[in-house]
């Protein structure tokens, strides 16, 4: 099953780094990862998309909380949780595909941020099944190149992952 694991870091050099060796060195896989500084300087946020049962989850967050430099560590597929991820998508735009790609980008709510003459790259933000979505829905043969951030995430109304 498909967990998203939001990790409150010391935001400091090596601290990715040995957060990454963890899942390297227990042969746990990282489908995605994302890192940024929080509102407190001192602290970085890591979002890890993995999969695994409840057990290697249960394993992974023990590993997880027993480094130094990793302050919480919290499961969002634990409650409700709200999950977005960002794709730039750069595709051919020339003739009659030109109008069905806008029309494209404006059904699934993407917004086309360059244009030139033979191209237009669009931004997407959403879950990951929606850009899935958008990828399908388009020839194959127009897309000249894909970019995305991989899933962030944050816990619905009460629940925070804050010291």
């Amino acid at each position: 099953m498909r967990h998203i694991l939001s990790i409150l870091l010391e935001n400091e050099a090596g601290a990715l780094s040995r957060v990454a060796g963890l899942f390297s060195a227990r042969n746990y896989n990282i489908e995605s990862l994302t890192v940024a500084p929080t509102e407190d300087k001192t602290l970085s946020r890591m979002t890890i998309v993995t999969t695994g049962s409840d057990d290697i989850i249960e394993q992974i967050t023990k590993q997880l909380n027993k480094l130094i430099d990793v302050v919480k560590v919290i499961d969002l597929n634990e409650s409700d949780h709200i999950e977005r991820e960002l794709m730039l998508i750069k595709v051919r735009a020339t003739g009659k595909d030109r109008e069905e790609m806008k029309r494209m980008a404006e059904i699934f709510r993407g917004h086309i941020i360059d244009v030139t003459e033979k191209t237009y790259t669009i931004e997407m933000t959403g879950p990951g099944h929606k850009l899935d979505a958008f990828i399908k829905a388009i020839d194959p043969a127009l897309i000249l190149e894909t970019v995305r951030t991989g899933a962030s995430g944050i816990g619905r109304g009460e629940r925070i992952l804050k010291v």
